[in-house]
């Protein structure tokens, strides 16, 4: 007959590598907590939780610069959108920052972790001795076969994503310093290329392509490209929040209440 658990099988439960807390001891990844405050920013920490290694100055630069580049897109967006509804309507600020990151789904705000597996596909088969176009002319391929939403291409919004110049020359700027080996970058331009050969318009790679091409040179894996979103753009969604509790709404509804919703029932 079992005696039942023991404290080490209740320990054992709870077993982690991200910290230690005991009494007058805080560990980050075996980092004491007074070693990294005022010495180790924000953007290094999460680098620190997620990877056990602090990065090096370059690693870190790129991580800040694609959180930077997700902060916010404005009431535009859904996540923001709900978030200051929330605001209104008595529920708290953290109830409703909480409201605004449970809309960041596969739809809005998955398309940097399809990205990142839609281009590591491209690098999969160019390493496997394709070449580099035709690799990323087959995935397109098979990616359009399931959706006609290519992610990371492309922007509702914008005719160019004003984010896409500055995060590319700074993963650029990495790989000529030998920080990454540019493996995400080669496949990202291997598949602009094919969305603008022979159109009018071209289908620039958007900030979710970008930041999908930051992450997957810095060796993250695909969902870590949703979650490090989610980090971004909940600095935006509190800004809106907070914001919206200043301009004394209570019950702000989707649209002014002057305009009617379309009725589509019988007169």
């Amino acid at each position: 007959m079992s005696d039942g658990p023991t404290v080490r099988d209740v320990s054992d439960w709870w077993s982690t590598a991200v910290s230690r807390i005991e009494p007058d001891v805080i560990e980050l990844r075996g980092r004491p907590i007074q070693e990294l405050i005022g010495q180790t920013s924000f953007v290094g920490v999460i680098w620190l939780l997620l990877r056990g290694q602090p990065p090096t100055p370059g690693q870190e630069r790129l991580l800040e610069a694609a959180l930077v580049s997700g902060a916010d897109h404005g009431p535009h967006a859904p996540s923001i959108a709900v978030a200051r509804i929330a605001a209104t309507c008595g529920v708290g600020l953290n109830n409703a920052v909480a409201t605004g990151v449970n809309l960041l789904g596969d739809v809005h705000g998955g398309a940097g972790e399809q990205c990142m597996e839609m281009l590591a596909e491209v690098t999969s088969r160019a390493r496997a001795g394709s070449a580099l176009g035709h690799a990323a002319t087959s995935v397109v391929e098979d990616w359009r076969a399931r959706s006609k939403y290519l992610p990371g291409f492309g922007h509702r919004f914008h005719s160019v994503d004003p984010r896409r110049e500055p995060l590319m020359n700074l993963v650029e700027a990495a790989v000529a310093e030998g920080v990454v080996d540019g493996a995400y970058l080669r496949a990202a331009k291997a598949v602009e290329h094919v969305l603008t050969e022979g159109r009018r318009k071209p289908v620039p790679i958007n900030v979710d392509g970008c930041t999908a091409v930051v992450y997957g040179e810095l060796g993250f894996a695909p969902p870590l490209a949703r979650g490090l979103f989610v980090l971004s753009r909940s600095v935006g969604i509190l800004a809106h929040a907070w914001e919206e509790t200043g301009q004394g709404r209570r019950n702000k509804g989707p649209m002014p209440p002057t305009i009617l919703p379309t009725y589509l029932g019988p007169v």
